[in-house]
């Protein structure tokens, strides 16, 4: 049997490299998938791309308290409940020191990577409880355990994911429901070229060979790989695993 039969799963962040190959493994493995991001286009696109009946999505901003109980209850209403969520809705801002950082882009990759996995947890958590369990992974990144010049605020914001899921580990525990991080290095995404194009402007490549050459492996991460550590995580194979955080970064936390 499927290790998802039965399961719905809820993937913010669903039109992204990373969402769209979660989405894929799981509908594989039996789960009904429901994809959110900000926009339709971008949606319909990733349902076609992963091609399974099993497969549907609901536009939301994840900044939004209505809109995060809009997505959480067309799960309930399409799907019945709430088995798994993948709180991996997340943008990188811009690559500016400290002292030139726009406030603005400081208080919208806040509100996003932080208030978004927030509202996420404080609407599911709920529906998860009424099914006796469930499994919650949240995406940090390398930069949740590191410091990198350049992008304060995504470095704040996925270190703080790491705190809320720790708490949150420690208040789920007795409803039976896990909660964890995965933490990519650099992965083969959009958002990394936005951030090759930041850090080298009008030199993206040599960035991404620099970046590629600062990782142990040699090399970026694709979202395949990432995504099938958050198989095992949302699956039983992982029924102890709770409050940790997982690298998939090539061995950069070993540096």
């Amino acid at each position: 049997m499927a290790r998802l039969t039965g399961k719905v799963a809820v993937i913010t962040g669903g039109a992204g490299g990373i969402g769209i190959e979660a989405g894929r493994i799981f509908a594989a493995e039996g789960a009904k998938v429901l994809l959110v991001d900000l926009a339709d286009g971008p949606l319909q696109q990733a349902v076609q791309t992963i091609g399974s009946e099993a497969v549907s999505y609901v536009t939301a901003d994840v900044t939004q308290p209505e809109q995060t109980q809009h997505y959480v209850r067309t799960a309930v209403e399409r799907y019945g409940g709430i088995d798994i969520y993948l709180a991996n809705a997340g943008i990188e801002g811009v690559v500016q020191p400290i002292t030139d950082y726009p406030l603005d882009m400081f208080d919208r990759v806040l509100a996003v990577n932080v208030r978004g996995v927030w509202l996420g947890l404080k609407y599911v958590i709920p529906e998860m409880r009424k099914r006796d369990g469930g499994s919650i992974v949240i995406t940090s990144s390398v930069a949740g355990i590191k410091g990198t010049a350049g992008v304060s605020a995504y470095t704040t914001s996925k270190h703080a994911v790491i705190g809320m899921m720790r708490t949150a580990a420690l208040e789920c525990a007795p409803s039976n429901i896990r909660v964890n991080c995965v933490n990519p290095a650099p992965i083969d995404t959009r958002m990394m070229r936005s951030l090759e194009e930041g850090f080298a402007p009008g030199a993206a490549e040599y960035a991404k060979q620099h970046i590629a050459d600062r990782v142990p492996l040699k090399r970026y991460g694709s979202p395949q790989e990432v995504a099938q550590v958050m198989m095992f995580l949302v699956s039983d194979d992982s029924r102890y695993c709770t409050g940790g955080v997982y690298m998939v970064d090539g061995g950069m936390s070993a540096l």
